[in-house]
C-alpha cells in the first residue's frame, strides 16, 4: 500500500522538478504512461490478494462444491444458534436468598421479625417495669430495660416499625430474682420495634510511612440500626414495685 502510494506522489515531484528547471514558455513533454494519475487496473494477482470475498475459521468453504445452503437451512430449523454453539443455552441466574435462607440468617444473628407495627389499633409501649435483661445480638451485648433504646449494627431484613423478638437472652433479673442462662434462656424473650436505620459519626483512618511519601486518609460511617424495648418475657414481675417505680 506504501508503494503505491508513493508511485502515486512522485509524477508531482517530477513535474514540480520539471517546472523550475525549464523557462515558462517550453512546452512540457508529457509524461510517460507508466507515470500514470489513473488507478492502474486490477490484474488477476492483484485480485487474488485482494479479493472481497473472505472465510473465517468457524466457516469454512465447502471442498464438496455445494454452496452451504444446506448449513443455513439447518441453522433456520435450530432457530438461529448453531448446534455447537454455547450461547444460546446459557441463562442468566438472578443472585438472592430466599424467604427461609433470610430467616434463619436473622435467627442466627439473635432476632426474629414479627411483622409490621398498626400504631392505629396497637400500643406495645408498657409503663416502665423493674426487671433487665441481658441480649445477645450478632456479637454484641446489651443490657436493657423497659422503655430503652439502643443501637446495634444494622439488621439487613427488617425494615422501620418491624416487630422483632429477640431471642438470645442471656440473663434476666429483677431485684428479687436472677435467672442465668446455660448460655441461653429458652423461655425468655425480649419485644423490641425498630425506630430507624441511621448512620454513626464518621470515624477518620489515616495510614503514614515515614520516608515512603506515603500517606492515606480515609473515613467510614458504620450503619446502625435503633431498637425500643417494648417488654421482657420469661420472669415473674412484682405488680407493686412496678406502681411504685
Amino acid at each position: 500500500m506504501a508503494t503505491r502510494r508513493c508511485l502515486a506522489a512522485l509524477p508531482l515531484h517530477l513535474r514540480s522538478i520539471l517546472l523550475s528547471s525549464r523557462p515558462h514558455k517550453t512546452p512540457i513533454p508529457p509524461l510517460p504512461s507508466y507515470f500514470s494519475l489513473s488507478s492502474p487496473t486490477p490484474t488477476r494477482s492483484s485480485t487474488s490478494l485482494f479479493s472481497p470475498l473472505r472465510h473465517f475459521s468457524s466457516s469454512l468453504p465447502p471442498t464438496d462444491g455445494s454452496d452451504g445452503e444446506e448449513d443455513d437451512e439447518d441453522g433456520e430449523e435450530n432457530g438461529g444458534w448453531d448446534e455447537h454453539d454455547n450461547m444460546g443455552s446459557r441463562r442468566i441466574v438472578q443472585s438472592g436468598k430466599s424467604e427461609e435462607e433470610k430467616r434463619k440468617e436473622a435467627e442466627e444473628i439473635g432476632y426474629k421479625v414479627v411483622g409490621p407495627l398498626d400504631p392505629s389499633s396497637e400500643n406495645p409501649f408498657k409503663l416502665y417495669e423493674p426487671a433487665f435483661a441481658v441480649v445477645q445480638i450478632g456479637s454484641h451485648q446489651f443490657k436493657v430495660s423497659n422503655g430503652d433504646s439502643i443501637f446495634t449494627e444494622k439488621l439487613k431484613y427488617c425494615d422501620v416499625n418491624d416487630k422483632l423478638v429477640l431471642k438470645k437472652v442471656l440473663m434476666l433479673g429483677t431485684k428479687s430474682e436472677t435467672i442465668i442462662g446455660r448460655p441461653v434462656l429458652v423461655d425468655a424473650s425480649v419485644h423490641a420495634v425498630v425506630e430507624e436505620h441511621a448512620l454513626d459519626a464518621k470515624v477518620i483512618i489515616f495510614k503514614k510511612k515515614r520516608r515512603k511519601n506515603y500517606r492515606r486518609t480515609k473515613g467510614h460511617r458504620q450503619e446502625l440500626t435503633k431498637l425500643r424495648i417494648t417488654d421482657i418475657q420469661g420472669i415473674a414481675k412484682s405488680e407493686a414495685l412496678a406502681a411504685a417505680a
